[in-house]
């Protein structure tokens, strides 16, 4: 029987979305079974661009109903054409269970889109919608091969034609669907107007004669271009943004683009943990199945665990980004959590089912190899992990010691435009946002034994912020810093988890088999701070405080095991 916490494309059926959506994705799911692993192997060892996959796109007109807000939609119903980030999560756990290189042109396009959306340039975006109901994919010309995306220092110039217009000169680097995009949204600066008042975002095409391509800087499908503009025509058609609301742009576009990555790293292990637990079970080693020693089902249920984890926090942040407003703006926090800590919990999976499966992962006929490659790079697009970690950091204080009052945050499955997302204003007073109370999540599972034994390092942490946090100097010191991060983000990962737990009505072995995981977490990141150069006598001893060992039961262990057991052949593509 299928697991129901986990994606089966053989039993996946969303009747929790409207009948288009319904349709859409159950026809891409259908798209890549019918093209069989063997074509989605060979691809991605060909470095094949995605022309098929796009050509099913354009026909079945899935980027255009996903990621066409309603107020772009020509006066199209919502069922039809609208910004939803519950489907589109859904989508990119698709995605991501065929192949990181689907997700990316989409995700590019996501990108590329965003200026656009938040632009009152109307030509512009009726060309987008236009450009989106024929099938095209986007581009977001941000980042900068001497700069990275430090937007401060952007050497692309753009100098006045003396006709309202402007001549563009510079070059992109990094630059996902580069090679094939029928709009980029290209970040510079005027020549003429000095510091954030000369900021530009503005939409070029790559098929203009201007426009050159210079090269894939990656071994791979996913067309990571660099292109250079020489004396490239901006009208007054194609500026989207100018002065600080172009920096605003180009910070709230990520913000609503590296949400996406979890969901995809949520697609990877899954794929990848079919092919782990099915391999495993059926692996004779001395006699016995592979899955019969104790530490491959420590391994294997611990890898499970945490991706149900990933899946439990991803699913709630979804609702408070679609509840988002002026007023309530907790998503700050959540969205860097699930780009940092989703991500790199992914990494975790698939290495805890590689110590598993050890040489088969490397073998070139499974899905596996490509998902240990691919689920590297999750972490490290959108921001590093330290950048959204010294991101989280800015509202630890305000999360855990000084909790306002909101309406509760339902399941949003409904089919509405997430129309705020591009209006979210400028990007600054972090400090300002406040959070709803984190302990009735905690206490609501205090008879669960291992998130009662979480709790206890939660409330030390607030132990910690009040009587022993970083002082001026340490506040420097990025590598104290972070370890701290590491420590606060367990505390909201365990929270929304345990919220859409109770949502859901979880099995609550499986929590408690979760929560003794986190325990252990915090504890190793708590002696990770007690090794700290610059941790203070009193710091270290608070952190050796904090190590706790989780509640051991192994009648529950048993019982979780029997669910990870049971993914083995629920599924398997076909050839």
């Amino acid at each position: 029987m299928a697991d129901p916490l986990l994606f089966n494309p053989r039993t996946y059926d969303p009747a929790h979305f409207d009948p288009e959506t319904r349709r859409l994705l159950r026809a891409t799911v259908d798209w890549f079974e019918d093209r069989g692993k063997r074509k989605l192997m060979d691809d991605y060892r060909s470095r094949a661009w995605l022309a098929d996959f796009l050509a099913f796109s354009a026909r079945e007109g899935l980027f255009a109903a996903f990621l066409t807000p309603a107020s772009a939609a020509d006066g199209q119903p919502e069922q039809d054409k609208r910004w939803d980030t519950a489907r589109i999560a859904a989508l990119n756990e698709i995605f991501g269970f065929y192949g990181l290189d689907y997700w990316y042109a989409w995700q590019v396009t996501i990108l590329g889109l965003g200026p656009v959306w938040q632009s009152d340039n109307a030509a512009a975006r009726t060309r987008a919608a236009e450009l989106l109901s024929e099938g095209e994919v986007f581009a977001f010309g941000l980042s900068e091969k001497a700069h990275g995306a430090d937007i401060y220092s952007t050497d692309m110039l753009l100098e006045p034609d003396g006709d309202g217009g402007f001549r563009a000169s510079g070059s992109k680097y990094y630059i996902g669907n580069g090679n094939a995009a029928a709009l980029v949204s290209v970040f510079g600066r005027r020549t003429d107007v000095e510091g954030p008042d000369g900021y530009v975002f503005f939409a070029a095409d790559s098929r203009h004669p201007a426009y050159h391509l210079v090269k894939n800087v990656v071994d791979s499908s996913k067309y990571v271009s660099e292109f250079r503009l020489d004396d490239y025509p901006v009208g007054p058609d194609d500026v989207l943004h100018t002065g600080r609301a172009a920096f605003d742009a180009a910070l709230n576009t990520v913000n609503v683009g590296k949400f996406n990555l979890c969901t995809a790293s949520i697609g990877i292990c899954e794929h990848a943990m079919y092919e782990a637990v099915t391999h495993a079970h059926n692996r004779i080693l001395y006699g016995r199945p592979v899955t019969a020693f104790p530490h491959v089902r420590r391994e294997l249920t611990d890898a499970y665990v945490r991706l149900v984890g990933m899946k439990l926090f991803s699913a709630r942040a979804v609702d408070y980004f679609r509840s988002a407003g002026p007023d309530d703006r907790r998503y700050l926090l959540f969205n860097p959590m699930t780009k940092m800590k989703v991500t790199t919990e992914g990494e975790k999976v698939i290495d805890l089912m590689w110590d598993v499966i050890a040489a088969k992962g490397f073998e070139k006929d499974t899905y596996f190899s490509q998902a240990a490659e691919e689920i590297r790079g999750l972490p490290k697009l959108e921001g590093t992990v330290h950048v959204n970690l010294a991101l989280i950091l800015k509202f630890m204080a305000n999360h855990l010691l000084r909790p306002a009052e909101y309406a509760p945050v339902p399941t949003r499955l409904d089919a509405a435009d997430d129309a705020f997302l591009f209006r979210q204003g400028p990007a600054r007073g972090l400090g300002s946002v406040r959070f709803h109370d984190w302990r009735p999540a905690y206490d609501a599972y205090a008879d669960v034994p291992n998130v009662g034994r979480f709790r206890e390092q939660a409330d030390a942490l607030c132990e910690f912020v009040t009587t022993a946090a970083p002082d001026e100097k340490q506040s420097r010191d990025l590598d104290l810093l972070l370890a701290v991060g590491q420590l606060f983000a367990l505390v909201v990962h365990g929270q929304l988890i345990l919220e859409q737990a109770r949502l859901t009505g979880l099995d609550e072995d499986v929590l408690d088999e979760l929560f003794a995981v986190l325990v252990r977490d915090f504890s190793s990141y708590a002696v990770d701070l007690y090794g700290k150069d610059s941790a203070t006598a009193q710091q270290q001893q608070w952190a050796l405080g904090a190590v706790r060992r989780p509640v051991v039961d192994d009648a529950r262990a048993a019982r979780v095991w029997e669910r990870v057991e049971a993914l083995s052949g629920a599924y398997e593509m076909a050839p």
